[in-house]
């Protein structure tokens, strides 16, 4: 079988590691939601997430600033949802009251949680080193919190929905 070439613009696509999440931010009591894919696990206790977060988006600045967010990590039911906080600025609009999403308080950092989303993970930026190079931040998470119990968590990844079964 014969394959073809694949267009470098695409190669993401094929490694690209996990769900798409849903990340918060929040500076001078403006909150925010970004769509993110671009992220990967760097070291497992503490957990150390790597994401990248490109310097044109509103939430660049924000967690430069405030060196805090919130990964929300999303189910199918809102995929919706998060292919419009992806399509819009939060310069421009409230995220959570144009997608009616609900903000909740997170105890280790000022960045709200999402009520829908399947997890929220409370992190701290530990390193910002190539950040300007290559807008990637190293994250901590201080606190993990499931909200929703299921057997099966069915989560976006790009163009497809990917089965999990949380650990028992």
């Amino acid at each position: 079988m014969k394959k073809k070439s694949l267009a470098l613009s695409q190669v993401y696509r094929l490694l690209e590691p996990g769900p798409v999440v849903l990340v918060t931010t929040t500076r001078k009591r403006k909150a925010n939601v970004m769509t993110m894919s671009w992220h990967t696990m760097i070291d497992f206790e503490p957990p150390i997430v790597g994401c990248v977060i490109s310097n044109r988006d509103y939430t660049f600045n924000i967690l430069k600033a405030t060196k805090e967010c919130v990964i929300n990590i999303p189910t199918v039911e809102l995929a919706k949802k998060v292919v419009a906080c992806g399509n819009t600025s939060g310069r421009k609009i409230d995220k959570f009251e144009a997608f009616h999403l609900t903000p909740m308080p997170a105890s280790q950092v000022k960045a709200p949680l999402i009520a829908e989303c399947y997890a929220n993970l409370e992190c701290k930026v530990i390193d910002m080193k190539m950040a300007t190079k290559y807008n990637f931040f190293i994250l901590e998470v201080l606190k993990g919190l499931p909200l929703l119990r299921s057997t099966h968590i069915p989560f976006i990844i790009w163009e497809k929905v990917s089965l999990w079964s949380p650990a028992r």
